[in-house]
């Protein structure tokens, strides 16, 4: 799905006579492409490229929405041709291929910025290849088990810390009629989030990294023990049945009618929750339980990014959206609970006080010691995180094909990392 708007100094007129001075005139036209599709999302971009636009009246902005899945595809041949000025992208190694390519421009200059430079500092890693920055940050958020206190208060349940009351928790909601878990893996991603957290909650963030840089071979007895503690969850019913054929929006509808109890999935889940008719009052939070206690909790934190292609026509104008976009009144505006519902990148802007987000602030602040994962398909190279996500949607499904998988992964890791 493609969907396209244009703002421009005639349509905006009234409007500027209001808006502040700025530092410099823009002129020409600046193209954005977004892959923000879903409503929320979307509509929280427009609006800020509304404000960008009303403080430049010189600029006529065009820009473009791309349903997420399909910008996936499509954006190595965009950046090649009909190359916009800014493009939405992902941070880590998700970025590194068009790095590599030449295809992202180098913007290490807006990061020595002191603006920048201190208040995103947190974030500057996951922006960094090779000592440059290639982008700026506009939101990040938590991942964590999102449930339905209702049904566990219904059947006197806690919130569990360890994965024996996780594993006693879910044997009583089964028995009750329900999933423990709702999820649609359709896309492969969202079993790569499960992934994640088992894999870090059994070996630790380090070992999750070595794994994701192929080098530690999936047959080891380690990535083993992570798969037998997925398949206790399994073989007990854990999850949705036919969970292969939902896209990860399709699989809400099953916590919703109090067919599952929990979700586990990023923050963004909570608007569509809501707005399906979930209160406060039934949706809570928790941290996923720690397996191993030998091992420091990490979370994933996934970072959403702007980048500036190489081939951009006006990168000037590019530059200074991404100041804007970065800026702490425009984080705290774009991340609150009525818009991305996320948390910001730039340390001077205020969390919102909604609830799911200050559960995620004190979770990455606090009690995150192991570290911060971006996500498999972020943290894998492209074509490692794509047969291994296909190896867990498999396994979620038949599970005791386990060694066959992880021995097909294996085959996987020595021709993509050591040829």
């Amino acid at each position: 799905m493609h969907s396209m708007y244009k703002r421009t100094a005639a349509a905006l007129a009234a409007s500027v006579a209001l808006a502040a001075p700025v530092a410099a005139e823009l002129t020409g036209e600046l193209r954005i492409f977004l892959d923000t599709s879903n409503p929320a999302p979307r509509a929280t971009m427009e609006a800020m490229i509304d404000r960008f636009a009303e403080q430049h009246p010189g600029l006529e902005i065009e820009t473009t929405v791309i349903d997420r899945e399909a910008y996936k595809t499509q954006i190595r041949n965009f950046l090649t041709a009909d190359t916009p000025d800014v493009a939405t992208w992902y941070a880590a190694n998700r970025m590194k291929p068009y790095v590599e390519a030449g295809l992202f421009e180098d913007v290490s200059d807006l990061w020595a910025e002191p603006e920048i430079a201190e208040n995103l500092a947190s974030t500057k890693g996951a922006m960094t290849i090779d000592g440059k920055q290639w982008g700026v940050p506009y939101t990040y958020y938590q991942w964590g088990v999102y449930y339905r206190k209702d049904i566990f208060d219904e059947l006197g349940l806690t919130e569990p810390t360890t994965w024996e009351e996780e594993l006693a928790n879910c044997q009583k909601i089964v028995d009750s009629g329900r999933a423990c878990y709702t999820i649609g893996t359709k896309f492969l991603w969202t079993a790569g989030g499960w992934f994640d957290y088992l894999n870090m909650r059994t070996n630790g963030f380090d070992f999750h990294n070595q794994l994701a840089n192929g080098e530690i071979s999936w047959e080891d007895d380690r990535v083993k023990q992570t798969f037998a503690n997925w398949k206790q969850l399994i073989d007990m019913g854990a999850f949705v049945d036919n969970h292969q054929t939902y896209s990860w929006q399709e699989a809400l509808p099953f916590m919703v009618n109090g067919e599952a109890a929990a979700y586990l999935m990023g923050n963004f889940a909570v608007a569509p929750l809501r707005e399906a008719g979930l209160t406060d009052d039934q949706l809570d939070f928790y941290q996923f339980v720690s397996i191993n206690p030998d091992v420091e909790l990490a979370e994933d934190a996934p970072t959403d990014t702007f980048h500036i292609p190489a081939n951009a026509s006006n990168k000037e104008a590019a530059r200074e959206f991404l100041r804007f976009a970065v800026s702490a009144d425009e984080q705290t505006q774009i991340n609150n609970g009525a818009n991305l519902g996320q948390l910001p990148v730039n340390a001077q802007s205020s969390v919102d006080e909604d609830k799911f987000l200050q559960q995620g602030f004190e979770m990455l602040s606090a009690n995150s010691p192991g570290g911060v994962a971006q996500f498999w398909d972020r943290d894998a190279p492209a074509e490692m995180a794509k047969v291994s996500m296909e190896g867990f949607q498999e396994f979620m499904v038949k599970p005791d094909n386990a060694d066959r998988i992880l021995s097909k992964l294996e085959r996987a890791r020595q021709r993509i990392y050591e040829n």
